[in-house]
């Protein structure tokens, strides 16, 4: 028996996991979660969000990035999270890719109007009833992730641009963002581009504009042959670029959220792109976090050492430490 993934296609996390399952080489299946099995699977996973991973020891477990953590364990020749002092450094660049871009993709299904109908008929397999229910998810969606205004929405947009921008430019150099092997980064960005930006309507005609993207999304992507490396501290441009990014957006999210939950708030305020934005207060934020927080922990003085440098040098550290 081996792995299924319950999970959309439409679904960002749900399609990070199958692009880390096709890197693992793993022996999976994807199968969609709908009316017929939800209980079950929710039973069993603790959890209404997807996706969920059954595995062969018949275990049903959520949260994409504990699981990879996991996998990693089970495939250590083909690891997302590299060891030492480079997997700090790829959980910090998914991290922003997880918990920040993540708005991005809720903003351009749900605030246009002709990839909003594409993804909701497509989510209720065809059913025109059930589309107009998902289509009500759409506001309540954007202003959980604080991109009700016109000045977010540009700048969500103008920061996706920005990135396919520097993918496209990094993947003239090597195959993979941070170098000639992926990584969990390489993975959420396959999520993005497969579940959204290349699916629905709206993004995939800026995505379009990206033609080296495209063709590692649709093609190239997936066929590593399992060799190649990472190397730290010389990382790519695109690392370099994301924790760039990362300083202006990410953190002050971060730091506040944290700030709140630690107070028992129920929502928040920070100021981002010139706004002070309202957000309710998400406790899965300081969580994830703290994640890399333990990685840290377990390295040794000098991979401990070179990995706080290197996030002291981004101003990031206080994000982790």
């Amino acid at each position: 028996m081996g792995y299924t993934i319950y999970g959309g296609e439409l679904s960002y996390f749900s399609r990070k996991l199958e692009a880390a399952m096709i890197f693992y080489q793993a022996d999976f299946e994807f199968k969609p979660k709908g009316s017929n099995n939800a209980q079950h699977i929710e039973q069993r996973s603790g959890t209404h969000q997807v996706p969920v991973l059954h595995t062969p020891e018949n275990w049903m477990i959520g949260d994409t990035t504990p699981l990879m953590m996991m996998l990693d364990e089970r495939f250590p020749q083909r690891r997302m999270f590299p060891e030492g002092a480079t997997g700090v450094l790829v959980h910090v660049l998914e991290e922003y890719f997880d918990e920040w871009i993540a708005r991005t993709m809720v903003h351009y299904r749900w605030h246009y109007e002709e990839s909003a109908r594409f993804a909701a008929l497509r989510m209720s397999g065809g059913n025109q009833q059930a589309a107009e229910r998902v289509l009500s998810w759409g506001p309540r969606a954007c202003r959980a992730t604080g991109t009700e205004s016109p000045v977010q929405q540009a700048a969500a947009e103008a920061e996706y641009v920005r990135i396919l921008t520097a993918m496209e430019t990094q993947l003239s150099i090597t195959p993979y963002v941070l170098g000639a092997r992926p990584c969990a980064v390489d993975c959420i960005l396959l999520g993005g581009l497969r579940a959204h930006t290349y699916m629905d309507p709206t993004p995939k005609r800026v995505t379009e504009g990206y033609p080296r993207v495209v063709d590692w999304c649709t093609r190239l992507a997936d066929a590593w042959d399992g060799t190649g490396t990472i190397s730290f501290p010389s990382i790519t441009p695109f690392a370099q670029f994301v924790a760039s990014e990362m300083v202006d957006t990410y953190k002050p999210f971060l730091l506040a959220n944290r700030e709140a939950s630690d107070a028992g708030a129920k929502a928040f305020h920070a100021d981002i792109y010139g706004e002070s934005v309202s957000y309710l207060t998400r406790p899965y934020p300081p969580l994830s976090a703290s994640l890399i927080t333990h990685r840290l922990r377990q390295l040794n003085v000098a991979d401990r050492d070179d990995a706080e440098h290197w996030l002291k040098e981004h101003n990031l550290l206080e994000c982790f430490i």
